[in-house]
């Protein structure tokens, strides 16, 4: 058997790692020492494994199975997962043409007064402005404006009617809330002038 001198086993290593450890070379054990060849062992010894020639090259295909078999689970995890839906724009109900049309005609009598067909005309607007986008409004929101529009044909209830839609407006548009109230800042002021107006008459 050809010994090699153990000065030669770290260039002989340094060899093999380079060739990719596909060289042999055999680990024998002879009276009790241990000795490297480049052929099989005459008494007790092993082949070396490749691996264990090369010390500066770490097996690392276990740990990318693992991380393999770890991603491939995420992403079949991600695919059976619910996917989220998509948050939904809040519901807005609106006057449809034809309730636009009935509420043009209702303006259109003569038998309404100033301010009822005013608050008919604001309605008008209300019901194009909701069309566009503009609000959030319920059907039963619609309804109070539809009962008040109605009432202003009445001798009594018109006005009430004409509040308790404003409120509802108020509540469901933030911009058209602020124009009523501007509105109704201007109208106290008219009715206070008006007052003023007449009390020097009844002084007389």
């Amino acid at each position: 058997m050809k010994k090699i001198r153990p000065t030669f086993i770290g260039v002989l290593l340094g060899v093999c790692a380079a060739m990719g450890a596909h060289a042999q070379v055999w680990k024998c054990t002879v009276d009790g020492k241990t000795h490297y060849s480049d052929q099989p062992c005459a008494a007790k010894g092993e082949q070396m494994k490749p691996q264990s020639l090369q010390g500066n090259v770490i097996d690392t295909s276990a740990d990318r199975a693992a991380a393999e078999r770890s991603r491939a689970a995420a992403e079949q995890q991600q695919a059976n997962a619910p996917q989220a839906s998509a948050p939904t724009a809040p519901s807005n109900y609106c006057p449809s043409d034809r309730d636009i049309t009935a509420m043009e005609t209702k303006a259109s009598s003569i038998s309404l007064s100033a301010d009822a067909k005013r608050f008919v005309q604001d309605e008008i607007r209300r019901a194009r402005q909701c069309q566009k986008g503009q609000g959030n409004y319920t059907a039963s929101d619609w309804n109070v404006s539809k009962q008040a529009v109605d009432a202003q044909s009445s001798l009594t209830g018109g006005a009430d009617a004409r509040r308790r839609a404003e409120a509802m407006h108020s509540a469901a548009n933030a911009s058209e809330g602020d124009r009523i109230a501007r509105q109704r800042e201007v109208d106290d002021r008219n009715a206070q002038r008006r007052v003023n107006q007449q009390q020097p008459l009844r002084d007389r």
